[in-house]
């Protein structure tokens, strides 16, 4: 009986705080995670703001001064001299991310951002041809990094904010912070989401997009001129284009990789790998001219409204591959974007869709089969070009990622589930 009556006045005696908390056990978490996300997406937007006029400025040079293109080499042989000295270990990069999600025990070094920074505006600066997001994703996760320490963050709670800190540097680069929050869920894991880091994913990239934004950096603009209404023969149409697309997907990471692996096989010094890369890039220039190196963002915006050569989406695959399996830094992601806007375009001649919805479609979902992540590019499609093309986008996407089979452009993805449910799981990515 006295137990009884100790155990009520016990809590009786809980103060207000303690049983607020009791019944309203998310309290403190969204308050943690908030004040958290609200520095660290201020940071990362400031960063991604910082980067995108970098590349404006790069871009800009370089058209301005097209002999600069055959200082390639030399600029690939610095990059490799400074990842080869003093940065190997954060020359994993995007994979280094996500392995420490899936075993947080090695720390990312601080260094990762301004490496990454300084390789990429160097890449883009002498015409090699990359992206944009594996540098986003970098810069976010070293700061996001640095936070976790700060903060003392178990290593539970250091996967939540490496995740949320990759979607605040992908909503924040490409102006898509719903994609961006679903990026940092999909790519580590794929076939499952992480639930519990839903707000603080999507808390980070809304943050960091909006900080971008008041920075007055302007992201790019696309827009689909007509799209169709629905019927049974748009949909077959769409298959078949996602198929097209899954195919160009798989080739495109299986051919990076073979690449990545030759490099490294045939040239043992690793600073001389972008020298050897520099020289091909540079001579292809020589013969083809630049519409195949940097970020091609002009192309892609023509590949909605004009019918281009069929052939753009191929030559565009052969000078990112040879760039960044060379050693160049960068990222995939913005040159895919490319490669499926031209194949889009290309399937156009006949594929009876409009060649904008095309463009459009081909422009995510390659990504999505490249990356498997088809969640993240059909909200990324419907952010970009509206929600009107959401059933096309949609199919593309998911075809595209079922017909890209086990193959992804990062390696370190973990598979947590099968695509299909005859799927068998495969023994390595």
């Amino acid at each position: 009986m006295s137990n009884q009556k100790s155990s009520g006045n016990s809590q009786s005696f809980l103060s207000p705080f303690t049983r607020f908390n009791k019944r309203f056990p998310s309290t403190l978490y969204i308050a943690k995670w908030l004040v958290i996300c609200s520095i660290t997406g201020a940071l990362i937007g400031s960063s991604s703001a910082l980067f995108l006029v970098s590349l404006d400025w790069a871009t800009q040079t370089r058209e301005a001064n097209g002999w600069i293109i055959w200082l390639l080499p030399v600029a690939g042989f610095a990059i490799g001299l400074l990842y080869h000295y003093f940065g190997k270990e954060v020359e994993r990069g995007n994979n280094l991310l996500i392995e420490t999600i899936h075993d947080p025990k090695e720390f990312i070094r601080f260094r990762m951002a301004p490496f990454v920074l300084l390789g990429t505006v160097t890449t883009h600066l002498f015409g090699g041809s990359a992206g944009r997001e594996g540098t986003a994703l970098q810069m976010a996760g070293a700061i996001g990094e640095q936070f976790s320490k700060l903060c003392r963050l178990n290593a539970y709670d250091r996967k939540i904010l490496l995740i949320s800190a990759i979607s605040a540097g992908f909503g924040s680069v490409f102006g898509t912070p719903l994609a961006g929050a679903i990026f940092g869920l999909e790519v580590f894991l794929i076939g499952r989401l992480k639930y519990d880091a839903i707000f603080p994913a999507f808390a980070s990239a809304i943050i960091a997009s909006l900080v971008t934004d008041s920075w007055q950096v302007k992201h790019t603009h696309y827009h689909i001129p007509l799209i169709p209404e629905m019927s049974f023969a748009n949909i077959i149409y769409a298959i078949v284009a996602g198929i097209a697309f899954g195919i160009i997907a798989a080739v495109f990471s299986k051919t990076i990789h073979f690449c990545t692996q030759q490099f490294k096989q045939h040239i043992a010094y690793p600073p001389l790998r972008p020298v050897v890369g520099g020289l091909i890039v540079s001579a292809g220039v020589w013969l083809i001219g630049t519409r195949y190196i940097g970020l091609g963002i002009p192309v892609i915006v023509e590949s909605f409204t004009i019918q281009l050569a069929p052939y753009d989406f191929a030559l565009k695959i052969i000078f990112t591959i040879i760039t960044l399996s060379a050693g160049f830094k960068g990222g995939e992601v913005t040159p895919l974007f490319f490669i499926g806007a031209t194949l889009g375009n290309a399937l156009s001649y006949f594929i009876p869709l409009p060649t904008g919805l095309l463009a459009g479609m081909g422009f995510v979902a390659v990504f999505a089969g490249a990356t498997n992540t088809p969640l993240a590019c059909i909200l990324m499609g419907i952010e970009l070009f509206g929600s009107e093309c959401g059933v096309f986008v949609a199919i593309a996407c998911v075809v595209s990622y079922l017909l890209s089979g086990h193959t992804s452009i990062y390696r370190s993805q973990v598979y947590g589930g099968p695509k299909t449910s005859s799927t068998d799981k495969p023994s390595t990515w």
